[in-house]
């Protein structure tokens, strides 16, 4: 696969110049920094409780504004043109992510500061942040590609959402309804049992379970959005 660091570089000022005139998308990065700054005010200090608010992050920007610039580009009728143009697959998607992923590197960072979170093992947390980063782009662009037009995006993105940010919680439900157990293995409560993991003593396994699960769902989900990207080539 041919890389043009130029025409990723373009791609990279395009979405932050598409970002910063869209304030509708743009206002979503300080809902993590408010959520955060209340948790921190309320005096919450459990694992779960710091990474709502990281996971509510990946969410509401990764996710999100993932969406609605790929959507944004669609409803333009802008993204044809780039597929049609010399910039190969790995230019494209690596260009309309390279944004996004230093945007969640920002806010991930500040979140954690605000919220209070001190990790006993920054390093490792970190591969980990990074990962679940390149997963959230991934599932970001795969609802961009289906929406049409950013309103469109915005409510496709709702179940990721509902189901990423809020998965946790669905593991407090598995005692008396078993099927919620299933929310473990989302990246979500792997990156937060991989923390929690991580403040105790802990084994190899500990850690290579839930990054191994993140690297899966990355891994899928970025398949899948280059076999959707090629139909949407060829649409």
């Amino acid at each position: 696969m041919n890389l043009s660091m130029t025409r990723i570089q373009a791609i990279l000022m395009k979405d932050y110049k598409e970002f910063s005139r869209n304030y509708a998308v743009s206002v979503m990065v300080l809902m993590p920094l408010v959520l955060a700054f209340l948790y921190n005010k309320s005096g919450a200090n459990t694992i779960n409780t710091y990474f709502l608010a990281i996971n509510m992050a990946f969410t509401l920007v990764t996710a999100y504004v993932q969406c609605c610039l790929i959507a944004e580009e669609k409803e333009k009728n802008t993204l044809r043109s780039l597929m049609l143009s010399p910039a190969s697959l790995g230019d494209i998607l690596i260009g309309k992510s390279l944004f996004v992923f230093i945007l969640t590197m920002v806010i991930v960072a500040l979140t954690i500061f605000i919220v209070g979170y001190s990790p006993a093992n920054l390093f490792i947390l970190a591969i980990a942040l990074i990962l679940s980063t390149v997963f959230y782009i991934a599932i970001g662009t795969l609802c961009g590609l289906f929406a049409k037009t950013v309103m469109e995006g915005s409510l496709i993105i709702l179940p990721v959402i509902l189901i990423f940010g809020f998965g946790s919680f669905a593991l407090a439900l598995s005692s008396a309804f078993p099927i919620f157990k299933i929310a473990e293995w989302l990246p979500s409560s792997q990156l937060a049992q991989l923390a929690e993991a991580l403040e105790g003593t802990y084994t190899t396994m500990d850690v290579i379970i839930p990054i191994a699960t993140i690297i899966a769902w990355s891994i899928v989900t970025w398949i899948v959005v280059g076999y959707i990207y090629k139909k949407r080539m060829v649409d």
